[in-house]
């Protein structure tokens, strides 16, 4: 189709929420085109953005929003709407022009006209946390897309449990970016796997990327991929309203995700720039709009919609009114066990009385039988404790499930034929696995949780970044977690893993020294419904060095004294996990030379950085002499010891052979502390 066509008039909205007043009066091309001039309007004010994607999808979006969308604008988080994620987030002009349109509150026409300007709810790319009715934070390409599959998990997995009073589905707009990066093929194989039929992937196919046609860089048949991991998955004319609505109607009743391809010109209507990586990333130029109005038979001004057709949204946008209020009636009239567990578990809150006898029972335990086990091994008792307190629970692992230990007894897989499963094997697909994780947080209703080792979280770094950007609540297990692991050697023992997951902001890092810990840090990571959390784990055994029955969690505050000291200590030492036994018998060293120490543990260094100076000071305390110990590197250390504190750990990679062996070899030990203790006291 010629770029200056305008597309033929609509199908009679007719679908899923029925026809709204007013919609019929305006014909399609005039609503796509309502996207366009608000895309390329904004764009050309804020002299920055991307128009293209928008002006090539409108056709797409008006009809999948006139017809088929289930949403409620006077609601952004009514929990059986349909979820739309951009994945293709460098286009938010188009969904920002859709909550406008549609009657979102939270998107006026002077938001759309501050786009990415600071303090605006229109940023370059959409930001859920910022603006209601943006699903998902998306931009870094194929994360949003693998959000989706995480969003469509949660949705069968919650219909399992609570029937139809959930009965949505997922939509996705995707780019030829989304499909390309690496997380796309996990993301959409776990979905073929599991059947999610619920899953819809609008294509936007249009040959162009940034450094100019497609060609350059793929030449991927993209349907025969999708069908090849299990989807159903067609070709239409992106720009045929008609070919649009048949697609996306057949994909209602679908038995498998869906993925419809749709041909589409990128900057649709632009007289010179359509059809060109002009178009994607850059104002199109007072010029290049002159002409696109006139192709696209638009003669208003700037930031000018007729009344008529923003009617005609504003319809759109009503249409899921009746809907709404008759799932209210439908969750009204459960019983009102079941209503308030719904409405709990969907506003997130935790089972404060349950999860608190959980952990209460576990520490009790462990104060009459202490044990000398590994961290994992620890976590997956804990597991034990809270999986039947907590029904949100949902748990999985990159295929390292019997090494990560976070499958109970009690869980059953979810699979295809039983979405109320409550582990998920997501298969060798780290990045894939905390993508989802992010959908089924952001979905709401569950708390998920995953498990691989912590060398592993490189793989899952993008993932997690957004966890900790968007202030979601995920869980990341992390075994395995430094030279400890032994034999496997450097390639799977993490380094500098954990000083680069703690300089992420927002994001928590526990890292329990022993089994009473463990139960306490999984606590904290529960309570944190605003941020996401790592909590890395052993391989090897370690002694239980709390032996008495705490009542308040002492990880709270990050980091405190676990071998008292008096104030005239000479030397602190801290240190996190598995280093901690090593302090405290560093400590014993240093009594039998006369030199008194205490020791701090520090579970959790974000949270202790967090404190007040007064808390921070009394736990750091006056000693003359600091000493971090962890067996990886040294960086982010510093705040605790000073620069000119010691550190004993990791100054490169590891290596493979017995882990005893391994602490001697590379000096983590007692007398290694002992000793640079003693030595900077001398100096003293």
């Amino acid at each position: 189709m010629p770029a200056h066509a305008s597309p033929s008039p609509a199908l009679a909205p007719a679908t899923r929420q029925g026809e709204a007043p007013g919609i019929a009066a305006v014909d399609h091309a005039r609503m796509a085109n309502a996207i366009r001039a608000l895309a390329m309007d904004a764009v050309e004010q804020a002299k920055s953005g991307h128009p293209g994607m928008p002006m090539g999808m409108a056709d797409v979006a008006t009809v999948l929003f006139a017809r088929f969308l289930k949403f409620d604008p006077a609601d952004p988080s009514w929990p059986d709407r349909d979820r739309f994620v951009l994945s293709a987030g460098h286009g938010s002009m188009l969904l920002y022009a859709l909550l406008y349109l549609t009657g979102y509150a939270s998107v006026t026409l002077d938001e759309i006209r501050r786009f990415r300007q600071l303090g605006s709810r229109t940023p370059g790319h959409p930001e859920n946390f910022l603006t209601p009715g943006v699903e998902t934070t998306t931009g870094p390409l194929g994360q949003g897309l693998a959000n989706a599959v995480g969003m469509a998990i949660a949705e069968r997995h919650l219909a399992a449990e609570f029937g139809s009073l959930v009965d949505h589905k997922t939509y996705v707009i995707a780019s030829d970016g989304d499909l390309m990066e690496g997380i796309s093929q996990e993301a959409i194989a776990l979905a073929g796997h599991l059947r999610l039929n619920r899953l819809i992937v609008l294509f936007d196919d249009n040959n162009v990327s940034i450094d100019g046609p497609l060609s350059l860089a793929d030449s991927v048949d993209q349907v025969m991929r999708f069908k090849a991991a299990g989807w159903n998955a067609s070709r239409i004319d992106g720009h045929d309203p008609s070919a649009i609505a048949a697609a996306l109607e057949q994909a209602q009743n679908s038995d498998r995700p869906v993925l419809i391809a749709c041909r589409t010109t990128i900057g649709f209507g632009a007289p010179t720039k359509s059809g060109k990586a002009s178009a994607h990333g850059s104002p199109l130029g007072a010029d290049e709009i002159r002409g696109a109005r006139e192709n696209l038979n638009w003669p208003y001004p700037p930031f000018e919609i007729p009344n008529d057709v923003l009617a005609a949204w504003r319809a759109v946008g009503q249409r899921g009114q009746s809907i709404h209020a008759e799932w209210k009636r439908r969750l009204a009239a459960l019983d009102a066990a079941t209503r308030a567990e719904f409405e709990r578990r969907m506003r997130g809150d935790l089972p404060d009385r349950a999860l608190a006898a959980a952990v209460t029972g576990l520490k009790r335990q462990l104060a009459s039988a202490p044990q000398e086990i590994a961290t994992r091994v620890a976590s997956e008792r804990a597991l034990e404790a809270l999986v039947p307190a907590m029904p949100e629970l949902l748990g999985g692992s990159a295929d390292l499930t019997g090494s990560n230990n976070t499958r109970t007894k009690s869980m059953t897989a979810m699979n295809a034929g039983n979405y109320g499963g409550r582990f998920i094997h997501y298969g060798v697909r780290e990045h894939g696995m905390a993508a989802a994780m992010n959908g089924l947080a952001l979905h709401g209703g569950v708390i998920p949780y995953s498990g691989t080792f912590l060398v592993f979280s490189d793989y899952a770094r993008p993932a997690i970044r957004l966890a900790a950007l968007m202030g979601v609540r995920v869980i990341h297990v992390m075994t395995h977690d430094s030279i400890g692991l032994g034999e496997d050697g450097p390639t799977h023992q993490p380094v500098e893993q954990l000083a680069s997951l703690r300089a992420i902001p927002n994001l928590l890092l526990f890292r329990p020294c022993d089994a009473v810990e463990t139960i306490e840090c999984w606590e904290l990571a529960l309570q944190r419904k605003d941020r996401p959390s790592v909590i890395a784990l052993t391989r090897q055994n370690l002694p239980q060095l709390r032996l008495r029955m705490d009542v308040d969690n002492r990880c709270a505050a990050g980091a405190y004294q676990i071998l008292e000291g008096r104030d005239d200590a000479a030397v602190s030492i801290f240190a996190s996990g598995s280093e901690v036994a090593v302090a405290v018998e560093a400590a014993k060293l240093l009594a039998a030379r006369r030199i008194l120490a205490r020791v701090v543990s520090v579970p959790c260094l974000d949270l202790f950085l967090e404190q007040p100076e007064s808390v921070r000071g009394a736990v750091i305390g006056g000693a003359p002499v600091r000493i971090a110990v962890e067996a990886g590197v040294r960086q982010g250390w510093d705040a605790v010891i000073g620069s000119d504190g010691l550190f004993v750990g990791m100054r490169g990679f590891g290596a493979s052979g017995p882990y005893k062996e391994l602490y001697k070899h590379f000096g983590i030990t007692a007398e290694a502390v002992a000793d640079a203790a003693t030595h900077r006291l001398e100096k003293i």
